[in-house]
């Protein structure tokens, strides 16, 4: 009967908040189009106030709260190609938190999805056709060197897509060869989210994610496959250490 209630009690909580994140979406989405005729620099932040109001109430609604290890390793006088590991949507809407006027790597459609896709447009993100390989890395390249050029992140899920807690999925090497051709530095991003928020799944469990951030790896002189291992071993490395720090309360 305990567990009966206390599921009840995190279904209520994460309908607020799925009424809070629709509502607001499409409200804000709004504003974005507005903004459109402004510099990046302002159209950022916007999304960073939305952000830190979107997870002010995660955080009271839901319980859910985070935490970061290598804020540190955050570049504040130089750029780099952020990989970041995919097991959620929360992971999202944290990066542009931190990392100022990146340009997200996304698949195009997102691009034709209402409201949402109007909210990632003034990000100035990078769409690639992903079904035409050969065109969309010649993309990342070119459009990833210039916005390198112009001191933003270049934003990349290296997994392509969400991939279940606990478990590794195939990582691509798009990130790994615009690093190589330009020679910037990965910032690793590590965080067990995929636990509390998982994918596909309604209910938000409460807690703290824990968000690891990684000294910065140096890719001048590497071929895309070494930077790729690199990377990809820190990641799972450091999320084996982090997988096994989820509240022991949520795990009942």
């Amino acid at each position: 009967m305990r567990d009966f209630f206390n599921y009840i009690n995190l279904f209520i909580r994460s309908l607020i908040f799925w009424f809070y994140s629709v509502t607001t979406i499409i409200l804000y989405s709004f504003v974005c189009l507005l903004s459109m005729p402004f510099p990046l620099t302002f159209r950022h932040a916007l999304i960073r106030y939305y952000m830190y109001v979107y997870f002010y109430v995660l955080k009271k609604v839901c319980r859910l709260d985070y935490r970061i290890e290598g804020r540190e390793n955050i570049p504040t006088n130089n750029n780099g190609i952020i990989m970041c590991k995919h097991s959620s949507t929360w992971e999202t809407f944290f990066l542009p938190q931190y990392f100022h006027t990146p340009a997200p790597l996304a698949k195009r459609e997102l691009a034709w999805v209402p409201f949402f896709g109007w909210g990632l447009a003034i990000a100035d993100p990078i769409f690639i056709n992903r079904n035409d390989k050969k065109t969309a890395m010649q993309q990342i390249i070119d459009k990833g060197t210039k916005c390198l050029q112009q001191g933003r992140s270049i934003m990349v899920f290296p997994e392509g897509t969400r991939v279940p807690f606990g478990q590794s999925g195939h990582y691509k090497m798009g990130g790994a060869r615009l690093a190589a051709a330009t020679g910037y530095p990965i910032i690793p991003v590590a965080h067990n989210a995929g636990w509390y928020w998982p994918r596909r799944t309604f209910i938000k469990k409460p807690g703290t994610i824990t968000v690891v951030i990684g000294p910065m790896i140096e890719t001048k002189g590497k071929k895309p496959e070494e930077i790729l291992k690199l990377t990809k071993d820190w990641i799972e490395t450091t999320m084996t250490r982090i997988n096994g720090l989820v509240d022991k309360p949520t795990r009942q």
